[in-house]
């Protein structure tokens, strides 16, 4: 990123103070790596929030950080100006300053100058190696703030050594938007003790789910795939999902946190929906038994069994009738058969909401 001038001018913040009901204030700094769709969509949802944030869990804060690639390291330990200039505008809208303040050309130096309290975290995946997040997560954790991400690679990559990380500092490193959005997936088993986790299945990659749907109902693979770019649900590279890469990522997540077992990707058997004719959806559905992109996981007596690819799915499974960019997980333990959670048809403000959801538990 290039180097930018911080300044302090009409800060965007919250001050501290006490409630009408009496509850201490304790203002927070918060600081976003990506301004992209997910971090504005938070920006828009923190402040809808306040008043409740504020009244009901004593909790104030300012934004003193974004940095993205095209704006910078922009930081402001007073609160960037922010308030009343359309957080869903594009992130070259300018953010207007005056007075200069330092300089910052790295994550360190930015983190220091907006005296961050908390990052939220929400750049690209990195399949490969989880790069570069784990390195601002980790820098977010050492300088003492929490760190929030939205990226599934550093859960993959580096889960154990940043959950240490963030224990030796005593702060919060969460990530529940990683997976179905902001359904407390990762804080719900923990809320069951001792219960053992055998397996579990489930469609976890909404773009090839609406691609399928979209076949069935007559168009071609190229068309469902535009269909989706055009709506905002798949990216303009989207290999990630077709050739299985997102639902193997969120796999491979959710066994390394639930089960407690690191596991590689390599290890997963991927197989996408790449090679899968519109015919051949076309006839499985006039079958009564569609195509999914299905995620499985199996603890077995050799290790973990675990699977990414699409499969006929009778009408009898609940699988069967998930559709668009609805998603579903199934956990199979020891006490409950089968526990069973549906997401339906979830907006940017669900993911948003997983990271607004991590920041109350982190600063409560």
């Amino acid at each position: 990123m290039q180097e930018r001038r911080v300044s302090a001018a009409h800060p965007f913040s919250f001050q501290p103070g006490s409630s009408p009901r009496g509850t201490r204030i304790h203002t927070y700094n918060l600081c976003f790596l990506g301004f992209g769709n997910v971090n504005r969509t938070l920006s828009q949802l923190l402040l809808d929030r306040e008043p409740e944030l504020r009244d009901r869990h004593g909790i104030s804060f300012r934004i003193t950080g974004i940095a993205t690639r095209r704006l910078g390291w922009l930081a402001n330990p007073s609160g960037l100006d922010l308030k009343g200039r359309g957080f869903s505008r594009a992130e070259t809208e300018p953010i207007q300053h005056a007075a200069s303040a330092a300089e910052v050309h790295d994550v360190h130096s930015w983190l220091s100058t907006a005296r961050a309290d908390v990052l939220f975290e929400a750049t690209s995946l990195n399949v490969q190696t989880g790069q570069p997040a784990i390195d601002h997560i980790r820098a977010a954790l050492n300088h003492g703030a929490h760190a929030i991400t939205a990226n599934k690679g550093p859960i993959v990559h580096a889960y154990r050594d940043l959950r240490d990380l963030a224990a030796a500092h005593n702060k919060k490193f969460l990530f529940e938007s990683t997976v179905m959005d902001g359904v407390p997936i990762f804080s719900l088993l923990p809320q069951l003790p001792l219960i053992h986790l055998q397996g579990f299945h489930g469609i976890l990659n909404s773009t090839t789910n609406v691609i399928l749907s979209e076949m069935e109902n007559g168009l071609t693979f190229d068309e469902s795939l535009k269909k989706a770019q055009s709506l905002g649900i798949a990216e303009t590279d989207a290999t990630h999902d077709i050739d299985g890469w997102d639902a193997a990522v969120k796999t491979a997540a959710l066994i390394t946190v639930l089960m407690d077992v690191p596991i590689k990707l390599e290890e997963i058997a991927r197989e996408g929906i790449r090679n899968l004719t519109a015919e051949a959806v076309r006839a499985a559905k006039r079958e009564g038994r569609p195509y999914k992109l299905i995620c499985r996981v199996n603890k077995t007596q050799k290790g973990i069994a675990a699977t990414v690819r699409p499969e006929q799915i009778p009408l009898t499974d609940p699988m069967s009738q998930i559709s668009g960019t609805s998603s579903y997980i199934n956990f199979e333990t020891d006490i409950f058969p089968g526990l069973a959670i549906t997401e339906q048809n979830p907006g940017l403000y669900a993911t948003a909401y997983g990271m607004f959801a991590d920041f109350v538990r982190a600063v409560k």
